[in-house]
């Protein structure tokens, strides 16, 4: 594991940087120092109350029986003789058996017989809560089966500052891992998968740990730090930290938080003290682990002593037998050692880790293409969450002149490379690049892995990579957040069932870049995709072979429907007004259940329900400022800078049904006996002070489906606080809503929910308002509003 993620590290890694030829050129780091403020020591877990107060005990318990050598054990990573992404190890003499950690927030990867889930983007398109969360729960049970301690996720980091970036939209992994572009639906998803993943007794690790939004130098290489991103206390606190995924995250339970690559405000987040004593372990109060991304630890001692707990994927020359050294001669304190080694062995136990769970790695061989012990870790009742999840996260934006659904059409013409399902779905043991491919998500785009070994050896640059995947459909990404195959049934395959039950005549191409459409055909269909993977960003938002050939069938189909599986946000400027082109979906990453799942959805048996977890602009200078990474320049050259201060084509939480909707009604209550004094003044627990989660107001809305067919529809609850953005995403629900009838939907709107933070304070400043009360469909079509005011308590 450490080889790949030195292998994929390495890629990114840009061809030489100009010599420096101005005076003005920064050449040390000490420049920045202070501009993240040191905070010491760090906080110990307390654990004094909420439900982590009986595993805290018994893990003090069993750490004060250890050695310096054994608990520095419990902190480091070694590489072991199976298929984990990471490993602590045993202590055989106190029954503690060690620990396996797992790739990823999609889906256990690089291992046989598991689940290829949908998408972390796929999971924010459907908006639906429950089934995060049924994903949550039934994704860490396969991990569980497998012997897999630790789930490297969900991703909540990444908030879309880079548009072009891998990290951008809050998914992936860095694009495919993650929920969304928006702060409260991101964390609203994630509470519910942490909750769900640790309820299968596995530990969740949230990650990356902050402001994580580019790909372009996300580690230090030759004498180049990695970026920084630069961003105050408000931006802090209001979009990354407690509005609202990590704090939804800690609130929910996670036992772990990874730090991430970057530096942030110029240092490192893996030695940050600011972010990791000051406002994780003692604003926000996390009792559990924080633990290293892999290779991401950049100093001994200090990185302990800052916060973090963990190492991975081994010492990195700083830890391990140095450590001890630092505790024993009194560098390091051991009380700061217990605290650490604690706050692990107290994630173990409170997942249940201690009574039958499998031995760590016991379905993780290292080399499945020789003969290992069958571990099947599926469950058969998991797959109407698989199939529901697929579905649901289909998001319709175009649909004219009736073309869906499709009502046993006669014939259909197909076209386009992401169709059919990939050439390959087996391990390789080649000592090549197509080795990785498999375990790495590259079977759809492997002259995508070529070109990053090309661009590793000097021999060409990111913007050389297709952003397509030519080699058949695409159902995650590729990085450390793929996901692997054990079954796949492409669009292709699920239409070519349906067409035989309804002896409906298929032609198809697709090889070539300007098909020839058979002229009898009812509509055709053009399969499409946007890939991303791990180590790179972007090289773009749209790519002119595909646009190309969507024209080119457009110009001979009056009925073209556009399937698009995309990693995050695809431009269609060039070819959405085509008056051929009727249908337009934006498919994601929907897992091993693509075909299954989009068949039903074209023919009507399903309703489109998703609604797109981010905006689609016109064109690239929509996006502005954040369209493309942060690059080496002028006097940063060595340390290059990311400054974070923040009429689409389709806006963010927009899709479309084959039925309608009506809002009426709109209710706003205010909670007479609610405190709402200016400050909190409730104790902190794990996600901050108890009481920014009470409940200050209540919205309610009527929602009738107004058409002839049953849907689920999400509704939306925007708030405008005065000081603030004009509008922000407070709070949804999706409900099924059958045909004629009405369903009341009910927000509440918390403490947390109506504040703003306050720097000179220090603290959440709630708001009498004016709170300006918006409801609708999507975040531009908002047809109720109402105002919500506070009478504010001494």
């Amino acid at each position: 594991m450490s080889t790949i993620r030195k292998f994929l590290s390495y890629l990114v890694v840009s061809a030489a940087i100009k010599a420096a030829g101005s005076q003005n050129v920064i050449t040390d780091d000490s420049h920045f120092f202070g501009q993240s403020p040191p905070v010491y020591p760090s906080r110990h877990g307390s654990f004094r109350r909420g439900p982590w107060e009986a595993a805290y005990n018994k893990a003090k318990s069993l750490v004060t029986q250890m050695t310096i050598e054994e608990k520095v054990n419990l902190t480091t990573g070694y590489t072991a003789p199976n298929g984990c992404s990471g490993n602590i190890y045993s202590i055989p003499r106190l029954g503690f058996p060690g620990l396996c950690l797992g790739d990823s927030g999609n889906g256990l990867r690089g291992t046989d017989f598991v689940s290829a889930w949908p998408s972390g983007i796929h999971v924010g398109a459907s908006w639906n809560k429950e089934l995060a969360h049924q994903r949550g729960m039934a994704m860490a049970g396969e991990f569980k089966r497998k012997g897999v301690n630790i789930l490297l996720g969900p991703v909540v980091g990444p908030l879309g500052r880079v548009v072009e970036g891998v990290a951008g939209y809050c998914m992936g992994e860095l694009t495919i891992v993650g929920f969304s572009v928006d702060p409260y639906l991101c964390g609203a998803l994630a509470y519910e998968s942490v909750s769900g993943i640790q309820e299968a007794g596995v530990i969740a690790t949230t990650k990356h740990y902050i402001a994580n939004e580019q790909e372009t130098n996300r580690n230090p290489s030759a004498n180049v730090s990695a970026v920084s991103s630069n961003l105050d206390d408000i931006t802090l606190h209001e979009a990354y930290l407690c509005y609202m995924p990590f704090q939804d995250a800690l609130h929910a339970g996670s036992g772990a938080i990874m730090c991430s690559y970057n530096r942030i405000n110029n240092s490192y987040g893996c030695q940050n003290s600011k972010l990791l004593n000051g406002i994780l372990k003692t604003e926000l109060g996390f009792e559990g682990l924080v633990m290293s991304d892999w290779d991401a630890l950049h100093a001994g001692y200090d990185a302990a002593l800052a916060g973090m707990d963990m190492v991975m994927p081994d010492s990195g020359g700083f830890w391990g037998a140095n450590l001890t050294e630092c505790v024993k001669n009194g560098t390091a304190s051991e009380a700061r050692l217990d605290d650490m080694a604690i706050r692990i062995i107290s994630a173990w136990y409170q997942m249940g880790q201690e009574d039958n769970f499998p031995p760590p790695g016991i379905g993780m061989p290292a080399l499945l293409n020789q003969p290992h012990e069958k571990i099947d870790a599926r469950n058969i009742s998991d797959k109407p969450i698989l199939f529901n999840g697929a579905v649901e996260e289909h998001v319709l934006v175009k649909n004219v002149n009736n073309t869906l659904p499709l009502n046993k059409p006669g014939s259909l013409y197909l076209a386009g490379y992401s169709a059919r399902a990939p050439d390959q779905n087996a391990p390789s043991g080649d000592e090549t690049l197509l080795k990785y491919a498999w375990n790495l998500g590259y079977e759809s785009a492997v002259s995508y892995l070529y070109y990053l070994g090309a661009i590793s050896m000097g021999l060409g640059s990111p913007i050389d990579i297709s952003p397509t995947a030519n080699n058949g459909t695409i159902i995650g990404g590729g990085g450390s957040g793929s996901v692997a195959q054990s079954t796949l049934i492409a669009p292709f395959d699920a239409l070519l069932a349906r067409a035989d039950e309804d002896s409906t005549q298929l032609y198809w191409d697709f090889s070539s870049a300007e098909p020839s459409v058979v002229q009898n055909a009812d509509a055709c269909l053009v399969y499409v995709n946007a890939f991303s993977a791990e180590s790179l960003d972007r090289p773009n938002l749209r790519d002119d072979f595909t646009d190309g050939m969507i024209l080119s069938v457009a110009s001979q189909c009056t009925k073209t429907i556009v399937i698009m599986h995309n990693v995050a946000a695809r431009l269609v400027e060039q070819w959405i007004d085509h008056p051929n082109v009727t249908a337009v979906i934006f498919a994601h990453l929907p897992g091993q259940d693509s075909g299954k799942a989009l068949t039903p959805l074209l023919y009507g048996e399903r309703n489109f329900s998703g609604k797109l977890p981010y905006t689609v602009a016109r064109n690239e200078s929509d996006y502005s400022g954040v369209l493309t990474p942060s690059q080496p320049s002028g006097e940063y050259q060595y340390f290059p800078q990311s400054d974070f201060s923040e009429g689409p084509r389709f806006e963010f939480s927009f899709g479309l049904s084959y039925t309608s909707f009506n809002y009426s009604s709109l209710e706003v209550e205010v909670i007479s006996d609610s405190d709402t004094s200016v400050y909190p003044s409730g104790p902190v627990v794990q996600g901050g002070q108890t009481d920014l989660w009470d409940v200050l107001a209540r919205v309610s809305v009527d929602v009738s489906n107004t058409g002839r067919s049953d849907g689920s529809e999400v509704a939306q609850l925007y708030v405008g606080s005065p000081g603030g953005p004009k509008k922000q995403l407070r709070g949804f629900l999706k409900t099924l809503i059958k045909a004629g009838e009405s369903v009341t939907y009910t927000f509440e709107l918390t403490r947390r929910d109506l504040s703003a933070w306050g720097v000179a304070c220090q603290a959440w400043k709630l708001s009498a308002g004016p709170h300006q009360i918006y409801v609708g469909p999507s975040s531009r079509n908002l047809p109720l509003n109402s105002v919500l005011q506070l009478s504010l308590q001494s």
